[in-house]
């Protein structure tokens, strides 16, 4: 069969299967969307520790969002690339949310500082030489901790973090741009493994910032994850990696089969099949938001705080054993909780909006002011250097000239002496 009618068979495969594959996925980005929604609004009704909520909702959006923009794009394919660049910057800002929403839960950056320098002072020994603590501090500094013992940076510990998260949702958004600005000029070639186009170098980039932000978010986990207990950090994790690992590898992983010849490149097949499962695969992160990011917590106030108070009464029967005799028992429990007062939605999303807004903005001036000051620092060590070398030869080359002028000075001097020797 010739490759004209190869791409025609592939062609007509495309067409049969797009309408219906449409309708399917279209089915699942409904789902997604509505549970998404319903689960985002009761945080919103409830929006009762704004601290940890707005991180919530931002993190819960990414569903919907990759569920609508995967059915715009595989239902007109012209549109997949704006709507993968969409979707590839608030992938990075829902990373970003996700650690914001751990250190929340730990209280603050503050109080995760004084976290961390416990952690620190505890996993150190205490010095046995006079010298030693000096020595201790220099190990505690080293960068190779972070790897393997990151319990003993302290507070380096949340700056590292904060770096790595903050990194990605640049460079992911910088990335996005570049690769649209790319197509436009027909260099980037979307899932084209060639020297000559921009796509395999946007990926190795994009894959190193994202395994970095990700290891930096494991490292934070392992060393916290049991203050993090009540709010059982592992399920949370693990759903919130899956969609990103799945989304990201995934696309890869289709480009490579296409590559190989495994699947077809003609036409949209890689787009359309990347949105597919992209659909689906929302329907079922959304099912379990619902019970890993659940609302129920938040329903309920402290008793200090203002609001409906409700008195919850359980009974259970047990047996006493008095003797050689079993006798039943009744044992009751009282629990006294708070009923949280409805709040408002726009009160909700303006306090995420302009505070987290706020928020985000500042920690990312805070991550180019990391990045800029060592490179200032290395420009102004460079210059240093330079500046010393260029006066060391200034003032190599004035003790030349001194020289050559005492010698002349000293011939002359010379001649004046022994007259009889000019002719």
């Amino acid at each position: 069969m010739a490759a004209s009618d190869v791409v025609l068979a592939y062609g007509d495969t495309y067409r049969d299967l797009h309408h219906p594959a449409v309708i399917i996925a279209g089915s699942f980005a409904l789902v997604a969307v509505v549970l998404s929604l319903y689960l985002i609004l009761q945080h919103l009704r409830s929006y009762t520790n704004p601290h940890e909520q707005k991180w919530i909702v931002a993190v819960l959006f990414m569903v919907p969002v990759y569920a609508a923009e995967s059915i715009i794009s595989l239902g007109n394919p012209r549109l997949s690339l704006v709507c993968d660049i969409l979707r590839n910057c608030y992938e990075a800002f829902a990373l970003y949310s996700f650690g914001s929403y751990l250190i929340a839960c730990l209280g603050g950056e503050r109080r995760v500082v004084e976290l961390l320098e416990n952690e620190s002072r505890n996993q150190l020994a205490k010095p046995f030489l006079d010298g030693a603590e000096e020595d201790q501090q220099v190990h505690q500094k080293s960068f190779s901790n972070f790897f393997f013992r990151p319990r003993v940076i302290g507070k380096d510990l949340l700056t590292i973090e904060k770096f790595g998260l903050v990194q990605y949702m640049i460079l992911k958004t910088f990335c996005a741009f570049l690769a649209l600005l790319l197509e436009v000029f027909g260099v980037y070639g979307d899932g084209e493994f060639k020297w000559y186009y921009g796509y395999p170098y946007i990926t190795v980039v994009i894959n190193f910032s994202q395994m970095w932000a990700l290891f930096c978010l494991v490292q934070f986990y392992n060393v916290t994850h049991e203050r993090l207990e009540p709010i059982k950090p592992l399920a949370k994790f693990i759903s919130f990696k899956a969609i990103v690992f799945a989304t990201w590898w995934q696309g890869v992983g289709i480009a490579l089969l296409c590559a190989f010849g495994v699947l077809p490149k003609e036409g949209k097949l890689q787009t359309a099949l990347q949105d597919f499962l992209i659909c689906s695969e929302m329907a079922i992160a959304a099912v379990a938001h619902i019970f890993v990011f659940s609302a129920e917590s938040y329903h309920f106030l402290p008793v200090s705080e203002y609001g409906k108070v409700t008195t919850e009464t359980t009974k259970e029967t047990l047996t006493v054993e008095e003797g050689n005799e079993e006798k039943p028992a009744v044992l009751e429990k009282t629990e006294t909780q708070v009923k949280a007062p409805g709040t408002r939605i726009t009160e909700s999303v303006q306090d995420i909006v302009l505070e987290g807004g706020q928020r985000v903005v500042e920690d990312v001036v805070l991550t180019i002011n990391q990045a800029v000051g060592p490179m200032e620092k290395g420009v102004t060590k460079i210059q240093e250097t330079f500046h010393l070398k260029k006066t060391d030869s200034d003032d190599d080359h004035e003790e030349s000239e001194l020289e050559v002028e005492k010698h002349v000075e000293q011939h002359l001097s010379e001649n004046d002496s022994h007259p009889e020797l000019q002719v």
